[in-house]
C-alpha cells in the first residue's frame, strides 16, 4: 500500500489546508465548544473538509480516521489494515492565542503503527514529513538535525503549552541529569522537536488521544527516536478500541 502514496502530494494537501487556516487566522473567527469542552473554529472545520475530501478523492479504499469526523465504531476500524489518522489542527487553543505553535496533523497508520506523517506549521512554515523506510525530513533536511552527545549533563525536556500536568513535572523532576533545561511549545511540534534534535526528551503524562500524535509520531520512529508507553519499553499503538493514548515519553 506505501508504494502507491505520494508523500509530496500529502505534503501539498497539509499545505492547502494550511493556506486556508491562515486567511482565517489572520482575521475575527467564531469559537465554538465540542462536548468535551474543547475548542472548535472554522478553520479546523475548514481544514478537514479539504484534507478528508482531497485524500478520499486520491486514496478512495484508504479509510479516515478524523478528530472532526464523526468516529467509525470498533467493530468497523478493527479490521483496518491502513488507515488515515487526522487532526485538521493540532493545538486550536495556540490557534486562538495566536501564537503560531499550531499544525495540520496527517499519518497513514498501518495495523497499529504509523508508516507516514506529515506536519505542517503554516503560521511558522515549518514542513516536517516521514516514509517509513526512507527517513525523517524538515524543510528538506534530514532528521535529526542535531545530536546531544551529553545527556548526563544537560536535557532540554519540552512540555505542553496548554496541558502541563503535576505528574509530568514530578518526572521532569526526577530525571538523571545535572541540568534540565524546560521549554513549553503547543500541538505536535513537541514530538517534531525531539525527532529533529532540538529537544532530548518529551513527557507527556497527561491525556492525548491518537489523532494528536499519529503523524509526528511517524516523524519521531524515522528520525530513530521512539514514542514509548509510560515506563516501558512498548512503542505507542494505534487504532485501539480506546483512541486515547497512555501516558506516554518521547525520546
Amino acid at each position: 500500500m506505501i508504494h502507491i502514496i505520494d508523500i509530496e502530494t500529502v505534503k501539498k494537501i497539509a499545505q492547502e489546508a494550511g493556506d486556508a487556516i491562515m486567511k482565517i487566522y489572520t482575521k475575527d473567527f467564531h469559537i465554538e465548544y465540542k462536548d468535551d469542552s474543547s475548542p472548535l473554529t472554522e478553520a479546523d472545520i475548514k481544514a478537514n473538509e479539504i484534507i478528508c475530501s482531497s485524500l478520499f478523492k486520491l486514496y478512495p479504499n484508504i479509510p479516515i480516521l478524523s478528530e472532526e469526523n464523526k468516529i467509525p465504531e470498533y467493530k468497523t476500524r478493527k479490521n483496518w489494515e491502513y488507515y488515515w489518522c487526522i487532526d485538521p489542527i493540532d493545538g486550536t487553543k495556540e490557534f486562538i492565542k495566536k501564537n503560531g505553535e499550531f499544525t495540520v496533523n496527517i499519518a497513514l497508520i498501518h495495523k497499529n503503527s504509523p508508516i507516514l506523517g506529515v506536519v505542517y506549521a503554516p503560521a511558522l512554515n515549518g514542513m516536517y514529513w516521514a516514509l517509513q523506510g526512507k527517513g525523517a525530513f524538515f524543510n528538506g533536511e534530514k532528521l535529526p538535525l542535531k545530536i546531544n552527545s551529553n545527556k548526563k549533563e544537560k536535557l532540554l525536556v519540552v512540555v505542553s503549552k496548554s496541558h502541563l500536568s503535576p505528574q509530568t513535572q514530578v518526572f521532569i523532576d526526577n530525571l538523571d541529569t545535572k541540568e534540565v533545561e524546560q521549554l513549553s511549545v503547543g500541538s505536535s511540534l513537541k514530538l517534531c522537536m525531539v525527532a529533529e534534535g532540538s529537544a532530548d526528551i518529551y513527557p507527556r503524562l497527561a491525556p492525548t488521544t491518537e489523532w494528536d500524535t499519529a503523524a509526528a509520531d511517524a516523524i519521531v520512529r524515522e528520525s530513530g527516536k521512539m514514542s514509548y508507553q509510560f515506563d516501558t519499553e512498548i512503542p505507542l499503538v494505534y487504532n485501539k478500541e480506546n483512541l486515547l493514548n497512555p501516558w506516554f515519553v518521547v525520546k
